[in-house]
């Protein structure tokens, strides 16, 4: 039996260097990723995906805004957030964005919701960090129910109260397409299969299949919940290159200098190569090699945690535009008929 897998990409909009080594605008990285989600389309990817960040390092703050004029250059592939920071926003006005975004996108538009891996936008919007489960936790059922496009009522304590409030413009499906992306907690995995929306795994260390279980729990959840199955996705950083060791060497700079400076504010050590081939391995998060040593991984991953949906997080720091473009025509053109071919 074939196992139907939908191929997509990430990206935060790192700002990335230029032709002379010096990085790019942030103006101009945004355009940058326009052409790369053209490109995406172009070669037969599914899904864009584009992260959520308020920080110099990355350019996309706004992502339905540079999704909008993706929709406008591209003609197939789907649209969506990844993620959607929902804690340090309104469901109100997500909803209504990203409803728009469907509609002017004839139907290609999905969102991610998530808590993020930074803080940097609560106290931007003025949240407090006490507060971190609370938000997340009122704001989901909130968005949950909206998506019924039915009149909400809905009581909290983290933004006004509705009665029998409508939310505009409807989506023509009847249903806005919504994930919640996932780090690893069992918490959120249950939360996740509570509202019956499908799970975002986002598996950026350690080895893909140590998720097995949190998949066989998601499962079991939403049986327990009454909940129809639902797809379960997975985002994990990757680079693809004519050879194992090209795309090795050229991504290794770029992805080490990144680790860095976010291990500097977390407190973690410095990188070693030998961590970083370790975690590109066989059994690990990282993506990186040829497109037949890439297809491979993702079909292994795909088979062993039932995956619907793999994103390919292709930017990876300061790594240049063209080379980025590259990874992502490969991906296209050579890595998405093998993961199909072994996949059937």
């Amino acid at each position: 039996m074939t196992q139907h897998l939908e191929l997509g990409i990430d990206t935060f909009g790192d700002v990335t260097d230029g032709p002379d080594g010096t990085p790019l605008s942030l103006p101009q990285v945004l355009r940058n990723v326009v052409e790369e989600a053209v490109l995406a389309d172009q070669v037969g990817l599914d899904f864009i995906g584009l992260g959520e960040h308020h920080r110099e390092d990355f350019a996309i703050s706004a992502p339905d805004v540079v999704l909008a004029a993706i929709a406008g250059q591209t003609e197939r592939i789907r649209l969506g957030s990844a993620v959607t920071v929902l804690s340090s926003d309104d469901p109100v006005r997500v909803y209504q964005r990203f409803a728009t975004l469907d509609a002017v996108s004839n139907g290609r538009a999905e969102v991610i919701l998530g808590r993020g891996s930074f803080i940097e936008s609560f106290p931007l919007f003025g949240y407090e960090l006490d507060q971190y489960e609370q938000l997340f936790d009122e704001k989901l059922e909130l968005f949950a129910a909206l998506r019924n496009e039915n009149a909400v009522t809905w009581t909290g304590r983290t933004r006004a109260s509705l009665s029998e409030q409508r939310v505009y413009p409807p989506t023509a499906s009847g249903a806005l397409r919504t994930w919640v992306g996932v780090g690893g907690s069992p918490e959120s995995v249950v939360r996740a299969a509570r509202y019956g929306l499908p799970l975002m795994l986002a598996i950026i260390g350690g080895e893909p299949a140590r998720f097995a279980p949190l998949v066989e729990l998601y499962h079991r959840a939403l049986e327990q919940f009454g909940q129809p199955t639902q797809p379960i996705g997975e985002h994990s950083p990757g680079y693809i290159a004519a050879t194992d060791q090209q795309a090795l060497d050229e991504a290794w700079p770029y992805f080490k200098a990144m680790q860095d400076r976010i291990g500097r504010e977390r407190g973690w050590g410095p990188m070693s190569r030998e961590q970083y081939e370790q975690t590109a391995g066989p059994d690990g998060a990282l993506f990186v090699g040829s497109p037949e040593t890439v297809a491979a991984k993702i079909a292994r991953t795909a088979a062993t945690l039932g995956l619907s949906r793999f994103d390919l997080k292709v930017s990876m720091g300061a790594l240049p535009h063209e080379k980025l473009m590259t990874s992502i025509e490969l991906y296209g053109t050579e890595v998405a008929p093998l993961v199909r071919e072994q996949l059937a």
